[in-house]
């Protein structure tokens, strides 16, 4: 097995609600001013990564993981299980809610439910968030949305950079514009679209998801109680964000020369600030690569932070 890094090629998305983040504080080469998403690591049909440089280069993340799966410490599945995504919302996004891997199973041919968790980069002062809903039963929370009661309905909480929130599936959720986030989830494209404005999108609403929407928000809302943990070694700060059924997620800051070992079957990393070095290959912000299974000590120098995600 070639046991080297495999750095990836983003790709990128433009969305009603985009901007220029993703070119103005990550440099990268966007295909417009509106540009929301940038799908870093990712083998979704919707947006297939490619290996960059290397023994791989040319080949599409979905491609290895059907022929190298021993890349990935012969992890079981169809598809790779993650997808990383940075998130520009210059405006709000819809109020939208996802699946849980039964209902999409069934409703959405197969696919993956969409469990996910994001990590505020950057942020507007005094923006928030749409976390959960106020509803105390399903009969309330029909009625809130088919009467359109959606400042009732709608919980928002002020948001920070820097802050971390886990979106369980049936969990209500916006991004609102002027937040940039780092958003680790399970490999799916599905989502539920609550409520969205009255925008137009070439003339027309885009498309809601009302029944869908109702048969599985969870009532009454719960929010997420999970606890960071910080643990500290020689010249590097490891902040243990999340451990669910899907992913682990890991906040990494490295201070000058540090060594860590890859004991996952695969591990993602994204560069969110700074630059260095990974065993002596160039790394900065904005780079985003998967270290594979078995590839033991990895060496790190420079001053940088990173967003790490593995099952």
């Amino acid at each position: 097995m070639n046991k080297e890094i495999l750095f990836l090629e983003p790709v990128f998305k433009q969305m009603i609600w985009g901007g220029n983040k993703l070119r103005t504080d990550f440099g990268y080469d966007i295909p417009g001013d509106n540009t929301g998403e940038c799908w870093a690591i990712s083998s979704h049909p919707n947006g297939d990564c490619i290996v960059s440089e290397g023994a791989y280069k040319g080949m599409h993340l979905s491609e290895l993981w059907n022929k190298h799966r021993e890349l990935f410490g012969n992890a079981e599945g169809d598809r790779f299980p993650l997808l990383i995504k940075i998130i520009d919302a210059k405006q709000d996004l819809s109020i939208q809610v996802h699946p849980d891997d039964e209902y999409a199973k069934v409703h959405e041919n197969g696919s993956l439910g969409k469990t996910e968790c994001w990590y505020v980069l950057d942020c507007e002062e005094n923006t928030s968030i749409v976390i959960g809903h106020n509803a105390k039963d399903k009969q309330e929370l029909e009625a809130m949305i088919h009467g359109e009661r959606w400042g009732e309905f709608i919980r928002e909480v002020p948001v920070h950079k820097g802050d971390f929130f886990q979106i369980n599936p049936g969990c209500l959720h916006a991004i609102k514009g002027g937040t940039l986030i780092l958003e680790t989830q399970q490999n799916s494209d599905i989502t539920y679209r609550v409520y969205d404005y009255d925008r137009l999108q070439n003339g027309k609403p885009r498309e809601l998801h009302v029944r869908q929407s109702i048969d599985i928000i969870k009532v009454p809302f719960e929010a997420y109680e999970g606890e960071r943990r910080v643990v500290r070694e020689e010249n590097i700060i490891i902040e243990k964000l999340v451990d669910c059924n899907y992913y682990a997620v890991d906040k990494i800051d490295v201070f000058g020369k540090a060594v860590m070992e890859q004991n996952h079957k695969f591990v993602n990393v994204s560069v969110i600030d700074g630059n260095g070095s990974i065993n002596g290959i160039k790394i900065y912000k904005g780079r985003h690569f998967t270290i594979p299974a078995e590839y033991g000590i990895i060496e790190l120098d420079g001053k940088m932070s990173f967003i790490a995600s593995y099952i």
